[in-house]
């Protein structure tokens, strides 16, 4: 036993050689048994003393005989000492957030009881009322005065950003995320929210969060952001009125006379210009969520629909509405039903692909490796049309819990689109390469059928195009 370790044993503890002890970690003290202390364990966050000294910061600020300004100005003080704290001593705070703030257990029970009591009684509207009430949390009256400050929203975004990764370690700050869920889906509900488009003329600073933001293809330069901001490509994002200066979500999208089929041509800072005036289709090509802490809010597939209707309004010419999107998913899950596959194919599809591959007989193994060259498979080859089908078997049929499996379709399915064409080698990029062997997809958006293939969706059936249905037969 070393000096340190003799260093943290309390007086009168008695050393042992054996390992198991030494190395055992303490259970961890609830909330209120370490405020109720005086000393601090070893890996512990806030001091007791410090966890006293928080949760009366806290309650300050709901305090209801103070006004919303003071309330806010307390709530930034609050924020100002976070900032400082480290991993630790921050989950405490939320803890303290999530524990003592929590709505009362009796009166909903009482509040309950009496709702059920006269449900179909004449004061059933106001047992209704009194339930409600009841239900709400001092949770949320807190989380609320903290965005009464001019940074409280941020502050509360970048909270559940770091909160997130979290909650399957720590069941007790569930409440707390969820709350904070809850708060955000309304006060960034779309319809408070601002469309704005983002071009070359955009003040340097939000130009530079497009380029920090960009989570499909990475904007490598100034010159590759301007030819994204060229005059025959627009990008749109949404804005909250409380953070003018940073886009929620961002859409990337190239004015074309065609449905593109690869992604080189439309980031080829070299190109020439397109003519807008030529321009019948409009091509989204990155979709941008910005904020980590806004996960699970919803307004992507409106950002879409706002888009469309703005650039049908500037450019009467347009008529289609097609994506140019990555297949994140598709590598991940022919890994794992490669066998499948293989054993689906009829004998002379299967003795094909074993010549193509020089073996006696298909391998997952033997695929796996020969998709790693996918960029000089020639267009006839077996192995590559055992791509193109698994692909479109992978978009146009896996909906595991009735939800496409792949993220990226999940988005644009939901919204309404349907699968339009698989593109090869869509994206020879090495980032293309290691999700999907290079393969795009392009998504149309057919405005009348929106609602159509929402519904085919709902019954467990992935609105396609003739091309991919005739693939993943």
């Amino acid at each position: 036993m070393n000096s340190t370790t003799l260093l943290r044993m309390a007086p009168g503890m008695r050393a042992t050689s054996s390992a198991s002890s030494a190395d055992a970690k303490p259970a961890e003290r609830s909330l209120d048994v370490r405020m109720a202390a005086t000393l601090r364990r070893f890996g512990e966050g806030l001091s007791p003393r410090a966890l006293r000294r928080a949760l009366a910061d806290l309650q300050a600020v709901v305090d209801s005989r103070i006004s919303e300004v003071e309330a806010g100005r307390r709530a930034a003080a609050v924020a100002q000492w976070y900032a400082g704290l480290d991993a630790g001593e921050r989950r405490d705070v939320w803890l303290l957030m999530s524990e003592r703030f929590a709505p009362d257990a009796k009166k909903i029970q009482a509040a309950r009881e009496h709702y059920d009591a006269v449900v179909e009684g004449a004061e059933a509207g106001h047992a209704e009322v009194h339930l409600r009430r009841a239900l709400v949390s001092p949770r949320a009256r807190l989380l609320q005065r903290f965005a009464v400050g001019e940074p409280g929203l941020r502050f509360l975004i970048d909270l559940r950003a770091e909160l997130l990764p979290h909650l399957k370690g720590d069941s007790r700050l569930v409440a707390l995320e969820a709350e904070l869920e809850h708060l955000f889906s309304t006060w960034f509900d779309v319809a408070f929210l601002d469309l704005r488009r983002i071009s070359w003329d955009s003040p340097a600073s939000l130009i530079e969060k497009l380029i920090r933001y960009e989570a499909v293809h990475d904007i490598r330069s100034w010159a590759d952001v301007k030819n994204r901001l060229d005059s025959d490509r627009r990008c749109y994002g949404f804005f909250h009125p409380r953070m003018p200066g940073e886009p929620l979500i961002f859409v990337e999208v190239a004015l074309v006379d065609h449905i593109s089929d690869g992604i080189t041509p439309l980031l080829d800072e070299a190109a020439a210009v397109g003519d807008i005036a030529r321009a019948t289709t409009a091509i989204f090509y990155s979709i941008s969520n910005t904020q980590t802490g806004l996960r699970g809010v919803s307004f992507g597939d409106s950002l879409i629909k706002r888009v469309v209707e703005t650039l049908s309004a500037e450019f009467p010419k347009l008529k289609v509405f097609a994506t140019l999107s990555p297949i994140p998913g598709f590598r991940s899950w022919l890994g794992k039903h490669a066998g499948e596959l293989l054993d689906g194919l009829d004998e002379k599809r299967s003795t094909e692909l074993a010549r193509a591959l020089g073996v006696d007989k298909p391998a997952p193994a033997d695929l796996m490796h020969a998709a790693e060259q996918a960029l000089a498979l020639e267009a006839k080859s077996p192995v590559r049309q055992l791509l193109l089908r698994a692909a479109a078997r992978y978009l146009g049929r896996e909906l595991p819990d009735g939800q496409a499996a792949d993220p990226v379709a999940r988005f644009h399915l939901g919204n309404g689109a349907r699968v339009e064409r698989l593109n090869w080698a869509g994206d020879p990029s090495a980032k293309g390469l290691k999700q999907s062997f290079g393969l795009m997809v392009n998504y149309l958006y057919d405005l009348k059928r929106l609602d159509k293939h929402r519904a085919l969706l709902a019954q467990g059936r992935v609105p396609v195009s003739r091309e991919i249905d005739g693939l993943r037969a």
